[in-house]
């Protein structure tokens, strides 16, 4: 339990490490507006189906930075609705493939790490919902 709880240490470290100067947006639609307004002709290395999803799923949590260039989302503490324990994500959209190994998820609650089988529903409800708006594009 206790290098469980280094490890989780050590990725939230790393990525606020990697994510210093990342953008706060107060919403979070317009995170990859400004991102984009910001950086110009960059190109986007990350699914963006996966990078909205994300963004979607995780709505009642308050995004204290994100960069769609890195693909990392870190959130604050945030209770979902219906819920009673207060969770903290951080999120790293890896590749720009719409594939499960592109998702990287971490969830902490105020006590450690969150359950596996709920990391596991989390990042199952996001890729449910790329799928869903990977569906809705070909539609147009």
């Amino acid at each position: 339990m206790r290098s469980l709880k280094f490890l989780a240490s050590c990725t939230v470290a790393t990525l606020v490490l990697t994510g210093c100067g990342i953008i706060g947006p107060k919403t979070n639609k317009s995170a990859t507006l400004q991102a984009a307004r910001v950086n110009g002709a960059e190109t986007v290395a990350v699914n963006r189906y996966l990078w909205a999803a994300s963004l979607d799923v995780l709505s009642f949590l308050p995004i204290q930075s994100a960069d769609p260039f890195t693909g990392v989302i870190i959130t604050g503490f945030g209770t979902p609705p219906g819920g009673g324990r207060a969770y903290k994500a951080t999120v790293h959209v890896r590749d720009p493939a719409l594939a499960a190994r592109s998702l990287h998820l971490s969830l902490v609650t105020r006590n450690g790490p969150a359950s596996i089988g709920t990391v596991r529903a989390v990042e199952n409800a996001i890729l449910s919902r790329a799928r869903q708006l990977r569906v809705q594009d070909s539609r147009l």
